[in-house]
């Protein structure tokens, strides 16, 4: 995930020397050059390794690239605060409500659902009317409707309805889309500033169909995460990991928060988080302050670098690859700011 500067003094060269400066000054901006094109070809071999899916070869070449000159300086080097007990009041000293983000409502998808029931009652009696359908018909029709209901909350957990609902709210809603974008670029970008490498990203439900085959799923971001799956696995998970992890799961609706005020999607997010700590045996005291320090670290850090997530959003939202989703990071990104 995430040169110096140079002070000048007038002096009074003779003219030989002034001209070895600017040739040097020259020979700076090849090299600049070079370094670019090089990272545009390393990028571009990163792009290959992950549609490949040979994500430790990946993870290996963003590594080697780390930190280096004309390499990515982002790359894990958000600037994060201290890890201590944060208390309520201290967050709210900070202008953060985790009221107004810990517990997501989608009302926009909620208000199409809504609309979609009564057209579908106003749809079931205007055919009634026309057709002169029977009881026994308008029963038979009703009962069909409700089975097939029960077969997609049952089956497929309900993912036909969201897929409905989520294509349609795209459709339909410029806020709503432009919402989910924002919340992924927010997963995207904290992860990349963290030392996580994002693999891969969908924007619509359908988009996560077509290609993950993932019925239940309305948007997301993947991430090279194997190194965590190992210590998940071990029953060792590292602080440095679980900070990580714990971030990326709170950066969608902490983005939402900071652009709106509240937010209305995640709420599969803080579950799996919930679910991750409640795993790792954590008393409910100890999951409130490992909760509070990653909202306070996490806004933080979206704060610092509003530019660069809103030019990621930008980027993500006409299905840039993640090559080019890492340079626009890198480009909006000050030396100052990391």
């Amino acid at each position: 995930m995430i040169l110096g500067s140079l002070r000048c003094y007038p002096l009074n060269l003779p003219r030989i020397t002034r001209l070895k400066f600017y040739s040097v000054r020259a020979d700076s901006v090849v090299t600049s050059q070079d370094n670019g094109a090089l990272l545009s070809k390393s990028l571009q071999q990163l792009d290959k390794e992950l549609r490949e899916g040979n994500d430790k070869a990946a993870l290996s070449l963003v590594r080697d690239l780390q930190g280096r000159t004309g390499g990515l300086r982002c790359f894990g080097a958000a600037r994060q605060v201290p890890q201590r007990l944060y208390t309520l009041d201290e967050l709210k000293l900070n202008r953060i409500d985790t009221s107004s983000f810990l517990a997501p409502n989608d009302e926009t998808l909620g208000s199409i659902e809504r609309t979609l029931q009564i057209a579908a009652v106003f749809g079931g009696l205007s055919a009634w009317a026309l057709f002169d359908l029977s009881q026994i018909q308008l029963l038979f029709i009703s009962v069909g409707l409700l089975f097939l209901w029960s077969v997609d909350l049952i089956y497929f957990n309900g993912g036909v309805r969201n897929l409905l609902l989520d294509t349609i709210g795209h459709s339909i809603s410029k806020k709503y889309r432009n919402r989910v974008i924002q919340h992924e670029a927010g997963h995207f970008l904290i992860a990349y500033l963290l030392g996580v490498l994002p693999k891969g990203y969908t924007i619509t439900s359908l988009e996560t169909l077509q290609k993950d085959a993932s019925l239940n799923v309305q948007a997301g971001t993947a991430f090279v995460d194997y190194e965590f799956v190992e210590e998940f696995d071990s029953g060792k998970v590292s602080s440095k990991m679980l900070n990580r992890f714990s971030c990326i799961a709170l950066a969608g609706v902490a983005t939402e928060y900071l652009l709106y005020g509240y937010s209305e999607g995640g709420l599969a997010d803080i579950a799996k988080l919930d679910g991750l700590l409640k795993g790792l045996g954590f008393t409910q005291k100890k999951a409130d302050s490992q909760v509070r320090w990653a909202v306070l670290n996490t806004i933080m850090i979206l704060r610092r670098h509003e530019e660069a997530r809103s030019r990621l959003a930008d980027a993500m939202s006409v299905g840039k690859s993640i090559g080019s989703c890492i340079t626009v990071i890198e480009s909006n990104i000050g030396s100052e700011d990391i």
